[in-house]
């Protein structure tokens, strides 16, 4: 179990199904989230911040809290190997960050700063190194981990994460990605948890 920083949260923030799925199968360009049974573009998913955002005003403000973020990229876009074309995100030229965002790839690119005061780092060698520069960043307040649920999965089996907040949606998927896929048993501690429409909102303390 690798130490945490005592003074700095890094949280998990997740949408998922039922089953555990925060993407349906066959992501594109145009299908963010794959198919998800509805129009495939993450509206079944993430209904519950768009149809009743006055509702679930406490957990929207919660996702955009951290200081620094960091997401795999799946999760920023669909490009893959080499950046052989411009690409700055599925959330177009003021993306809701505000802040630094470090996003895990493969392949190196020159930081990419954007309207709002978002600006990416692309991160080549590894989780560990994207959470020590995020929370250099964050300068004492929290790493929030965005997702994909493939990243999440990184995080929670190399343990570290603080806290686990899932946004469970009342429907399955059956296939796609998944949390917890190969993350070792964590023992897991409810701090809260609220039903709201279409979503119950969920947080544990990861227990070392």
């Amino acid at each position: 179990m690798r130490a945490r920083t005592a003074t700095v949260k890094c949280n998990v923030n997740l949408t998922i199904t039922v089953d555990g799925y925060s993407a349906g199968t066959d992501q594109t360009e145009d299908r963010p989230f794959g198919h998800d049974g509805g129009d495939g573009t993450g509206d079944r998913l993430h209904a519950w911040m768009f149809d009743t955002p006055e509702e679930n005003r406490a957990e929207i403000e919660e996702l955009a809290a951290p200081s620094a973020f960091i997401m795999g990229r799946n999760m920023f876009g669909p490009v893959r190997g080499d950046w052989d074309r411009p690409w700055n995100g599925w959330w177009g030229d003021d993306p809701p960050f505000h802040g630094p965002v470090f996003v895990l790839t493969h392949h190196a690119r020159e930081p990419q700063p954007m309207r709002g005061g978002t600006t990416y780092h692309f991160v080549t060698d590894g989780i560990e190194s994207a959470l020590a520069q995020a929370r250099e960043a964050a300068e004492g307040g929290d790493v929030g981990v965005l997702g994909g649920a493939t990243t999440a999965n990184q995080y929670l089996a190399a343990g570290l994460v603080d806290e686990l907040r899932l946004h469970i949606v009342p429907f399955t998927l059956g296939a796609g990605t998944r949390l917890f896929d190969g993350v070792p048993p964590l023992r897991l501690e409810q701090l809260t948890s609220r039903a709201a429409t279409g979503v119950t909102h969920v947080t544990y303390r990861v227990l070392p």
